[in-house]
């Protein structure tokens, strides 16, 4: 489904600070899968997670979608790509601040051009699903921290994409809020999802949710 051909990743090239985060990786991410990337801070796992998910490209190397190059594609067919394909899952939610639970969900679909009455409807079935109905008027900042993640992970799903990308997604988040968040990342892989994480959290990485686990170390891949 995504494949990686001896991708690099450079920032700042040319300058006295140039840093490779990526130093060629190959990959293949199967569908319907859960895989997490797993390494400590600095491997490379977030920064190939951004060109997994269209969010960045490679300095060099190849990017594919089901068989299509996407690694050069211009942004705004990046954009079409991103909002049609993967649904994001950040490490600091980032919700926004004055609007409701709902208002969230719903953001990341008004560029559809859907109707408006149809996407309340999604959004409000999400949040049931999510144990979240009660909350759907609450603004996000008056919402705990599990609160706030379910929130995340609804608008992640409001275009119901084929992919789910969540980086960190327990990194501050407690034990009991790990595990419920591994319970619902147990019910997308049982419907057939593709899920792509990091993370260095063993209660993530060993859960019997993850499908595959590729280790990372300074921009490369560990060989098992």
């Amino acid at each position: 489904m995504i494949e990686l051909r001896d991708v690099r990743k450079a920032f700042n090239q040319g300058q006295h600070n140039e840093y490779w985060a990526l130093s060629g990786i190959s990959l293949a991410i199967e569908a319907k899968q859960v895989t997490a990337l797993r390494g400590p801070s600095g491997s490379g796992k977030t920064t190939l997670l951004t060109l997994i998910g269209c969010l960045a490209r490679p300095t060099s190397g190849r990017v594919t979608l089901h068989g299509r190059d996407i690694s050069g594609l211009p942004e705004r067919f990046l954009t079409d790509i991103r909002r049609k394909t993967f649904g994001f899952v950040f490490q600091q939610f980032n919700l926004i601040k004055g609007l409701s639970a709902i208002e969230n969900v719903m953001l990341p679909a008004y560029p559809t051009g859907r109707p408006h009455r149809e996407l309340a409807a999604r959004a409000e079935a999400l949040l049931e699903r999510l144990r979240l109905a009660h909350r759907r008027d609450a603004r996000v900042e008056w919402l705990s921290g599990g609160e706030q993640q379910r929130v995340a992970i609804a608008r992640a799903l409001i275009n119901d994409p084929e992919v789910l990308i969540a980086d960190e997604p327990t990194a501050n988040l407690d034990t009991a809020l790990a595990k419920e968040f591994m319970a619902i990342l147990e019910s997308f892989g049982a419907e057939g999802r593709t899920v792509i994480l990091t993370s260095h959290d063993p209660l993530v990485v060993e859960s019997a949710a993850v499908n595959r686990v590729v280790d990372m170390r300074d921009g490369l891949l560990v060989a098992p």
